[in-house]
């Protein structure tokens, strides 16, 4: 029989643990991490006794290990995604499902969303106020959102509208319930499990609709849709994904690609209003049509303020093999991705915001892990990195951003996010006056006689 050897950990009582992640996660994986080192064992919330690991060979050896040996944590965000999401997924369902899902969101394909996504941007950044301070992460959350509905619901019209009124408050809700114990039926038919069920019905049926629409379309096999590919796609034994699983995973792409994506790049206006001179750098090359600073310096903010701090598995078989350690089955271990960014060795300097260090250089698949790692990696990840991409070029060829000297805005943690605590506060001014209409002159003659002058 083989015996358990897992890391030191604080001895304080489990529920202290747990407050001292619920009310400040990055301190306290530092202060664990300087007493402990680079594993240690912590007592949490829902979890119980759970390693937390932050060196790059056991981090690794746990995202490449054999599925049957390390997968997917039980109590994850599949419980509110549904049973035919990835989250939900293991083992042979999973790399089945994923391999359907690959395909929209990588290579080629992703040119196909590159207008859609610039039309959102400029659609939505034309209503922010010139000269007048206000939070950029509710823009970037529209932004996202719309984005999602256009390319992976292909929604329109009234669809468009309820989903986009619904979707954010489904994700607020369920990434409360995630964060917090609260049992089912707390509160009976008042309570938030009770209002989640209901966005889900609600969410169902206005799926429902886009589903049968577009099974019955002709022009299916033309849509650049996700949702249009998915109803094309077919497993290798030919069978066709269900109604059901079809809606639980566009539920997952609209929950792992909507408040992450929107939130790094608030974290991105937030982190560049402290850096004038490389805002003015970013600036001159978006207007020659460069991108290499700014793809450097959305992999530095991601390195900085991860919007997911950690990921989890849990041990299937018997025991398991893990660097020093010998992992029981059923053993929680949780890769911290906060830690692994501060690695010195990784990164020098890793407090500093220094996107020089990735000018020319490909961030190290196991140790810059903001989408996670393995077999489990964000599925979207290539179309979140474009979205990013283009929706900051918009930004800095549309608008002067002022810099500040206030304090670095506090991640504040949302339930599965870190958020900036003032939602990415920005202060901006257009950088080329929009056209005055015809009539508009007409109608004021000292205002076109300022034209014309």
């Amino acid at each position: 029989m083989t015996t358990a050897k897992l890391p030191a950990g604080p001895a304080s009582p489990g529920f202290l643990h747990g407050i001292q992640i619920l009310t400040g996660r990055t301190r306290a994986w530092r202060r664990w991490h300087d007493r402990y080192g680079s594993a240690y064992t912590v007592r949490m919330p829902r979890f119980g006794p759970t390693v937390v690991l932050s060196d790059p060979a056991e981090v690794k050896a746990l995202f490449t290990a054999p599925t049957d040996l390390v997968d997917n944590i039980d109590a994850n965000l599949g419980q509110f995604l549904g049973p035919g999401s990835l989250f939900s997924l293991r083992g042979e369902e999973h790399r089945k499902q994923r391999k359907l899902l690959t395909p929209p969101f990588h290579g080629r394909r992703l040119a196909v969303y590159e207008q859609l996504i610039e039309e959102e941007a400029l659609r939505d950044m034309a209503s922010w106020p010139l000269g007048r301070e206000f939070a950029t992460m509710d823009s970037m959350m529209r932004i996202t959102l719309n984005v999602i509905l256009r390319a992976v619901f292909g929604a329109e019209g009234a669809e468009f509208d309820r989903l986009r009124t619904l979707l954010p408050k489904l994700v607020l809700v369920g990434s409360a319930l995630a964060a917090l114990p609260i049992p089912q039926g707390f509160l009976g038919k008042y309570g938030p499990w009770a209002k989640f069920a209901d966005y889900r019905h609600q969410y169902d049926e206005i799926v429902a609709t886009l589903i049968e629409r577009a099974a019955t379309d002709p022009a299916l096999s033309e849509r650049d849709d996700v949702l249009a590919m998915l109803l094309q796609a077919r497993y290798d034994d030919g069978t066709a994904m269900t109604r059901g699983e079809i809606a639980d995973e566009l539920l997952t792409l609209l929950t792992a690609g909507h408040e992450t994506t929107a939130t790094t790049l608030a974290w991105t206006v937030e982190r560049l209003r402290r850096h004038p001179d490389l805002l003015r750098r970013l600036v001159a090359e978006a207007d020659v049509g460069g991108s290499e600073l700014r793809e450097a310096t959305l992999v530095e903010v991601q390195r900085v303020r991860p919007v997911i701090d950690a990921t989890a598995r849990k041990v299937r078989a018997d025991s398991f093999q893990l660097g020093r350690w010998t992992l029981p089955k059923g053993q929680h271990v949780l890769v911290s991705i906060r830690l692994m960014h501060d690695n010195e060795e990784l990164f020098p300097n890793p407090r500093a915001f220094d996107p020089e260090r990735f000018l020319g250089v490909r961030p190290g698949t196991w140790t810059w892990i903001p989408f996670g790692g393995g077999a489990r990696r964000c599925i979207g990840a290539s179309f979140a990195t474009m979205e990013m991409n283009i929706v900051l070029r918009t930004l800095l060829r549309e608008f002067t951003l002022t810099p500040t000297d206030a304090p670095d805005e506090r991640a504040h943690f949302r339930g599965v996010a870190l958020v900036p605590a003032k939602k990415g506060r920005a202060t901006v001014y257009r950088r080329i006056a929009p056209p005055i209409p015809d009539a508009q002159v007409a109608e004021t003659p000292a205002r076109a006689a300022e034209v014309t002058a």
